[in-house]
C-alpha cells in the first residue's frame, strides 16, 4: 500500500479532477467523523490539525487549486461541526481565517514538494529509459557485423522509447525538411550519420533527444563502425592466414616433392625411374590431373616415357608413340619450342582424336630442354573444360628442369661410361699387341739366339773350353732373359686366361704370388672375355699390393659366379690403410669394375688388413 500510494503521488499524470473532488468530499467527511469524539477532550487548534491530513493528500495529487479549494471547504466544515456553537456558523475572522492560512499554505508547500519530487522522479525515469534505450542500443550495434543491419531495430527502439510515430538512423548526411527533423550526427569534423525524428515531436522530446541521445549515439555509431573495420580487418587477416597457411602447405608438399625427385636425380637413378617418380609426383601434387612425359625421336614421332592417369580413365600405357601432326600439345611444343595450352574438343590430327577417345577434353605443355637441345615435352591434362590453373604451369616448370637435369646426366654417365669402356679395351688391346709383338718378336729372336749360341757352342774344337764356357754363360743368360721376357709378357696379357679361362688364370696367380694364398673359386663356365679380364687384374693388383705395401702373411681370395653376377672377394691381414686417393693403382681398378657396371667397396681399417668386394655383371648391364 505504501508502495502504491507512493508512486500515486510521484507519477507524473494526474488522476481525473472529479475523482480528486470526490476524494476531498470523502476524506473531509471522514475527519469531520473522526473529530466528533474528540470535541471534549482537546484544544480547537489541535483538532483542526485532523483536516491538514486530507489537504496534503488532495494537494499532492490533484495540485495547489483543488488543494486550496479542500482547504477552504475544511476550514467550513471545521468550522460548522467542530467550533461552538456546534453546528452552526460563528465566522471569527481571526481563528478561520488563521485555519484557512494554515491550510492553505500547508497544501500550497505540500503540492509544490510533490511537484518538485515529481519532476525529480520523471526526470529519474527518463533517464533509466534512456540508460535501457543506450544499452540497447549498443547491445544491438556493438554485436552486430554488419551495422547497417541495425539501424532499422535502433529507430524502432527510438521511437518506441520517445512515443515517437516514427524515427530513421541513417549512415549519410540527410536534410531536415517539413516532416523530419535532422540531428547530425558528428564526430569532430566527420559527420557519420543522422537522426531523423517527425517535426511534429514535442519541443521537450527534440530537446531530450538533442542533448542525451544524439551524442551517445555518436559514440555508439563509431565504436559499431571501429568494430566493423577491426572484424572486417580480422576476418581478412584469418583468410589472407589460411590462404598463406594453405600456400605454405603446398608449397612444402611441392618443395618435397622435388626434393624426392632431386635425391633420385643426384643418386644417379636411371632416367625411367626418375619419369616415372616425376609423373607420380605431379599427379599427387597437381590434383586430379593426367600427367605424362614425352621424349622426341629422330623420326618426327615422340614416345611417351612415363604417365599417370586421372582415377577410372582409360591409360595411354609408356611407351605408346605419340604422332606429333595435328593440335596435339606434344606437336605444338615441337613446332614452337615454347609452353603451349589446348582444348580437344574440336583439335584436329589423330593424336588429338586418341586423347579425345580417353576423355581428355583439355591440356596444358611446357618443353624439356637439355643442354640447350629440345628433348620432349611435360604435359598435364584434364577430363574438364575449365582451363588449368596457372600455378599448375609454374609447378610444372619446376619439375621439367629436373628433368632435365636427370636426363643430362644420364647422357653424362653414359658418355663417361662409353668413354672409360673405351679407355679399357684400347688399354686391353694395346696389352694383347704388345704380348703378341713380344710373342712373335723378341721371344723368338732370343729363341734362335739361343738355338746359335748352342750351335756355335757344340762347333768350338777341343782344347778351348775357356771359350766354351764363356759362350755358355751367355745361352745361360739368354734364357734368363727370355723367361723374364715371358714372365713381363703373361703380366701383361696372360695367355693362360685366354686358353683355360678365370679358373686357371687365378690358380696359375696364386702359384706366383710371394704371399701364401687361399683361394676358393666357384666359376662352372667360360665368362665373358672383359669380365674375366677385369677379375684376373683386380685379383692381379690386389696381390701385388698385398706383398708390396701390406706387409700381409696371407691373403683369402673367393671368386663365385652366379646366374648374372661375379662377385670376387679379396682380403688380407696386412697393415690396412688402402684407398683409392694419393694415386693409388686402386683407382684405375675401380674405374675398370665400374666400365662394366660393376662396383668395387673397399673395406680397409689401419692395422686391420684390407679387403676388397667386387660386383660385376656377367651379362654388363
Amino acid at each position: 500500500m505504501p508502495a502504491r500510494l507512493t508512486a500515486l503521488l510521484l507519477s507524473h499524470k494526474r488522476p481525473p479532477l472529479a475523482l480528486g473532488l470526490i476524494v476531498a468530499a470523502v476524506l473531509i467527511a471522514a475527519e469531520t467523523a473522526v473529530l466528533f469524539p474528540l470535541r471534549a477532550g482537546s484544544e480547537v487548534g489541535a483538532r483542526s490539525v485532523v483536516y491538514l491530513c486530507g489537504v496534503l493528500v488532495v494537494s499532492s495529487v490533484w495540485g495547489v487549486w483543488l488543494g486550496v479549494v479542500t482547504s477552504v471547504a475544511s476550514t467550513a466544515a471545521f468550522n460548522y461541526f467542530h467550533v461552538a456553537p456546534f453546528e452552526a456558523f460563528s465566522f471569527n475572522p481571526r481563528q478561520d481565517l488563521q485555519t484557512a492560512a494554515m491550510f492553505i499554505g500547508a497544501g500550497l508547500f505540500t503540492s509544490f514538494v510533490t511537484n518538485l519530487a515529481r519532476s525529480r522522479a520523471a526526470e529519474a525515469s527518463e533517464r533509466r529509459r534512456e540508460a535501457d534505450l543506450a544499452a540497447d542500443m549498443a547491445h544491438r550495434m556493438l554485436r552486430a557485423d554488419d551495422v547497417r543491419s541495425t539501424l532499422g531495430p535502433v529507430s524502432q527502439l527510438l521511437a518506441e522509447a520517445f512515443e515517437l510515430r516514427s524515427a530513421a538512423v541513417e549512415l549519410d548526411a540527410v536534410a531536415g525538411d517539413e516532416r523530419w527533423v535532422a540531428f547530425p550526427l558528428r564526430d569532430s569534423a566527420t559527420q557519420v550519420g543522422t537522426l531523423l525524428v517527425p517535426a511534429n515531436a514535442p519541443e521537450r522530446t527534440l530537446e531530450r533527444l538533442r542533448h542525451r541521445v544524439v551524442p551517445s549515439l555518436v559514440s555508439l555509431l563509431c565504436a559499431a563502425r571501429e568494430r566493423e573495420e577491426i572484424t572486417d580487418s580480422l576476418k581478412a587477416s584469418r583468410e589472407e592466414a589460411t590462404r598463406l597457411m594453405e600456400a605454405s602447405t603446398l608449397l612444402m608438399e611441392e618443395q618435397a616433392a622435388l626434393r624426392r625427385v632431386a635425391i633420385l636425380v643426384a643418386r644417379g637413378s636411371s632416367p625411367p625411374a626418375v619419369f616415372s617418380t616425376v609423373t607420380s609426383e605431379l599427379c599427387q601434387l597437381l590434383g586430379p590431373y593426367s600427367t605424362g612425359l614425352v621424349r622426341y625421336e629422330p623420326d618426327g614421332t615422340g614416345t611417351l616415357l612415363a604417365g599417370r592417369h586421372e582415377p577410372g580413365m582409360a591409360e595411354m600405357p609408356a611407351g605408346t608413340c605419340v604422332r606429333l601432326e595435328g593440335n596435339c600439345l606434344s606437336g605444338m611444343i615441337k613446332r614452337t619450342g615454347r609452353p603451349a595450352r589446348t582444348t580437344y574438343d574440336n583439335a584436329e590430327g589423330p593424336t588429338a582424336a586418341i586423347l579425345r577417345g580417353l576423355g581428355i577434353r583439355s591440356g596444358f605443355g611446357v618443353p624439356v630442354v637439355v643442354e640447350g637441345r629440345l628433348w620432349g615435352a611435360a604435359v598435364v591434362s584434364s577430363t574438364r573444360s575449365t582451363s588449368i590453373p596457372a600455378e599448375v604451369e609454374a609447378r610444372l616448370a619446376d619439375f621439367t628442369e629436373l628433368v632435365a637435369t636427370a636426363v643430362a646426366n644420364a647422357d653424362s654417365r653414359a658418355q663417361l661410361t662409353a668413354s672409360r669402356a673405351r679407355i679399357v679395351a684400347a688399354t686391353d688391346e694395346a696389352r694383347r699387341r704388345l704380348e703378341r709383338d713380344l710373342h712373335d718378336g723378341a721371344q723368338q729372336q732370343l729363341v734362335s739366339l739361343g738355338l746359335q749360341l748352342g750351335t756355335v757352342e757344340a762347333a768350338i774344337p777341343p782344347g778351348l773350353d775357356t771359350v766354351r764356357e764363356e759362350l755358355a754363360a751367355v745361352a745361360t743368360g739368354l734364357t734368363c732373359v727370355l723367361e723374364d721376357l715371358r714372365e713381363i709378357s703373361r703380366g701383361i696379357h696372360p695367355a693362360m686366361l685366354a686358353r683355360g679361362g678365370l679358373g686357371p688364370a687365378l690358380r696359375t696367380l696364386a702359384r706366383r704370388s710371394t704371399v701364401p694364398v687361399d683361394l676358393v673359386v666357384d666359376i662352372d663356365r667360360r665368362l665373358p672375355e672383359r669380365v674375366e679380364v677385369t677379375a684376373y687384374y683386380v685379383v692381379s693388383e690386389a696381390l701385388t699390393n698385398a706383398a708390396k705395401h701390406a706387409r700381409a702373411t696371407v691373403v683369402h681370395v673367393d671368386a663365385e659366379a652366379e646366374d648374372a653376377v661375379l662377385r670376387l672377394s679379396i682380403k688380407d691381414d696386412g697393415v690396412g690403410g688402402a684407398g683409392t686417393g694419393r694415386g693409388s693403382g686402386l683407382i684405375g681398378l675401380q674405374d675398370r669394375v665400374e666400365t662394366l657396371g660393376g662396383r668395387m667397396d673397399i673395406v680397409s681399417p689401419t692395422g686391420n688388413g684390407t679387403a676388397l668386394l667386387v660386383t660385376i655383371p656377367i651379362d654388363g648391364t
